[in-house]
């Protein structure tokens, strides 16, 4: 029974995966585009549709881009998509990181504390003032300058580390 083929549910997402992934193509730049290695008729579609501005006529592009998707090997496609959006993950993962640390100073006291056991080389002074400051700010409905403040002090203290 392994010999089945797949049900037309399963083939539809298959072909919906790839003009995804054809959608993502359209999105990069030219320079990324030239390290992507994909035969000239894809290729020659992905630059057309980049021109495209008409809703229908590029929703009939990126069908077409589909098509030839399915002529394709998607994995070394999708190996460099992943690497041009690996950066812009991590810059995420820092942002994520560093706005918990922020939350949790402005609320729990003890936070402090586990943050300069984890980083000995933070300015103890600096970031206990720019807390006060934030609270200060808020009570008095100023605008979040401390708030911000402590962010860049946590982004140079965990760029440091």
């Amino acid at each position: 029974m392994s010999d089945e083929k797949p049900s037309k549910t399963r083939r539809k997402q298959a072909v919906h995966e790839l003009q995804a992934l054809g959608e993502e193509l359209v999105e990069l730049n030219g320079n990324q585009l030239a390290t992507v290695d994909l035969p000239e008729p894809l290729l020659d579609a992905v630059l057309h549709a980049q021109t495209i501005t008409k809703h229908e006529a590029r929703r009939r592009q990126m069908q077409y881009i589909g098509k030839l998707m399915r002529r394709v090997d998607p994995a070394p496609i999708r190996a460099a998509l992943d690497v041009f959006q690996a950066p812009s993950r991590s810059q995420a993962a820092i942002h994520k990181r560093i706005e918990g640390w922020r939350g949790r100073l402005l609320v729990e006291p003890a936070a402090l504390g586990e943050l300069l056991a984890g980083y000995p080389q933070a300015n103890i002074r600096q970031l206990g003032a720019l807390i006060d400051g934030v609270e200060r700010e808020r009570e008095a409905g100023k605008p979040p300058r401390s708030y911000r403040e402590l962010y860049q002090a946590l982004r140079a203290l965990f760029d440091k580390a």
